[in-house]
């Protein structure tokens, strides 16, 4: 690996100048709980620190980031082609770039999205499904699952933990949640003000929970019976990670909009979309400029997204993510948590509260970086990147037994 130069000569000192001006919470609990990695040499599964001589395989992927692994030698080749005759792009003017990304989004799904409206970030490309919907429907109100999370921005956040909205006011009108994989409590609150359900197919900050079967089927059927968009949050179980390219393929869903980001980016450009019905994307035929954002679907990004969809469409693929998905399962059983997987999306749920907590420290020490879910923290959510080889699948299940046998 690649050592990259480190603006600060030691640990103590990164630590004291980011307390001083970008997070003092941050490093404060950091130190309690030893987590004292600054990240130094990336590549592939794996991450070293600065200062010492540790490697860590990433398994919490920064939520899908790097799904494809740390600096992909293809993708990290299409940035640097990329920025030797482009940069991002004006979105005034058309681009082709942003079109054919969009022709190729829009072609995972069917057909059945064929609109495309890209953003930076995941919450950005949450608060325009949600205008989106509410324009569509000429309604309001937009129920959620409690303990998910869609982002931290206005609307994502209206949508998402009261804990991150209340110390800024007031949540604004319009939100309501109910307990995920509840058909009973969907059913007695979405009616004819409901413009959108928006849920996560696995709710990674709820603690990566499987809903029953007919659960999702049943929301679907629900929405299209009170006039309500299915809106689906992909922002992490996106591009792969549970071994289709969508996860609501695997209840054969047909949602009004679909949400992806953080893996689209490759892990080297930031860049998100939103992808709707074409009776939806008609917004825009008549409103082109009703939502503007500058650095949304960059031309270096979309080179970037580009890339990764020709890595995720290429034949093999997916089904090697089963595959690993196979292994992983057989190499952790007998271990003291039961697994919620839907391919690489895995949540280690363990009895005792605060048990996720503790075996991402036990995780740490032994080399294997992942982070519990906030709003269950009994479990640990468990991502590794999807292009694990056979020998590293195997050190990494090697390390987790060691670590919580």
């Amino acid at each position: 690996m690649t050592v990259p130069p480190q603006p600060y000569d030691d640990r103590e000192a990164t630590f004291d100048a980011f307390a001083g001006h970008v997070n003092a919470g941050k490093v404060a609990m950091y130190r309690q709980l030893g987590l004292d990695a600054v990240m130094g040499a990336r590549e592939g599964a794996s991450f070293t620190d600065a200062w010492a001589d540790e490697s860590f395989i990433n398994c919490h992927c920064n939520g899908g980031v790097f799904n494809l692994g740390h600096r992909h030698p293809r993708i990290v080749a299409a940035l640097r082609d990329a920025l030797d005759v482009l940069d991002i792009g004006n979105h005034h003017l058309v681009s082709g770039w942003r079109a054919k990304l969009a022709e190729r989004l829009a072609a995972t799904t069917g057909g059945l999205l064929p609109g495309v409206v890209f953003g930076v970030g995941g919450g950005e490309a949450i608060d325009l499904a949600i205008k989106v919907a509410r324009a569509g429907t000429s309604r309001q109100t937009v129920v959620s699952a409690r303990g998910g999370y869609h982002g931290h921005t206005g609307l994502a956040m209206a949508a998402g933990d009261p804990e991150f909205r209340e110390p800024f006011g007031p949540n604004p009108p319009g939100f309501v949640q109910v307990p995920f994989d509840d058909l009973d409590a969907l059913e007695a609150t979405v009616d004819n003000s409901c413009a959108a359900v928006l849920l996560e197919p696995i709710p990674a900050t709820l603690g990566m929970p499987i809903a029953a079967p007919d659960y999702f089927s049943g929301v679907q059927a629900l929405c299209r019976e009170r006039g309500a968009m299915l809106i689906v949050d992909e922002v992490q179980t996106g591009l792969g990670r549970t071994g289709k390219m969508w996860a609501y393929q695997h209840d054969g869903l047909k949602p009004d909009i679909v949400v992806t980001g953080k893996g689209l980016s490759g892990g080297l450009y930031p860049i998100a979309a939103t992808l709707m019905t074409r009776e939806l994307h008609s917004l825009f035929d008549t409103h082109p400029h009703i939502h503007i954002s500058t650095f949304g679907g960059a031309e270096l990004g979309c080179a970037v997204a580009l890339e990764v969809l020709d890595i995720v469409e290429a034949p093999g693929f997916l089904t090697r993510v089963e595959d690993l998905a196979a292994r992983m399962r057989d190499g952790l059983a007998g271990l003291p948590f039961d697994l919620r997987q839907r391919g690489l999306m895995m949540g280690l749920a363990f009895a005792q509260v605060g048990g996720g907590m503790m075996a991402a420290a036990a995780l740490y020490k032994a080399g294997v970086f992942a982070v519990w879910a906030n709003n269950d923290p009994k479990v640990l959510q468990f991502l590794p990147p999807l292009v694990l080889s056979d020998a590293e699948a195997d050190e990494l299940i090697e390390r987790v037994r060691a670590a919580l046998k």
